[in-house]
């Protein structure tokens, strides 16, 4: 399966964030829309992503008493990317190597189309391992065809 394929089911939807916005602006727009990373945007061009764990490893080696006035640039890391035709399986991967967990999604000019999480990929991998699962059980217990039986004697 596809990165396209799974954002036909998704959609495309992205949310971003300025890197001169504040991390408590970022961890609102976190909390509303349940999700774990924000993609930075200056303009019309990805700067990073910003994720929750990108705001831990920031607050565990900060003395910064409120991490809330930090500006989201401060925070924030590079992002590796994914094209609509790259597979899941390979997605999967690559996400397990990098210990990452969302990829933004761009087209050959590098401009953002959608993000897709490990959720997006697990999800994909079952649904194809599910389609699979069931054309083999459908092919098995499939009547055997009607027909004359030739001896060879």
């Amino acid at each position: 399966m596809r990165v396209q394929d799974v954002l036909k089911r998704k959609g495309h939807d992205v949310v971003t964030i300025s890197p001169a916005a504040s991390v408590g602006d970022l961890l609102k727009l976190l909390n509303e829309h349940r999700i774990g990373s924000v993609v930075v945007m200056d303009g019309d061009r990805m700067v990073g992503i910003v994720s929750e764990r990108d705001i831990l490893s920031r607050l565990a080696a900060s003395d910064d008493d409120d991490i809330r006035t930090v500006p989201v640039h401060e925070v924030m890391s590079q992002t590796r990317v994914c094209s609509l035709d790259d597979d899941t399986a390979e997605l999967a991967a690559v996400m397990t190597e990098f210990r990452v967990r969302h990829l933004p999604v761009v087209d050959a000019d590098g401009r953002l189309l959608a993000i897709v999480s490990i959720g997006d990929v697990v999800k994909a991998r079952l649904d194809t391992l599910t389609d699979e699962r069931d054309h083999l059980i459908n092919y098995v217990q499939q009547e055997p065809p009607v027909g004359r039986v030739v001896s060879q004697d």
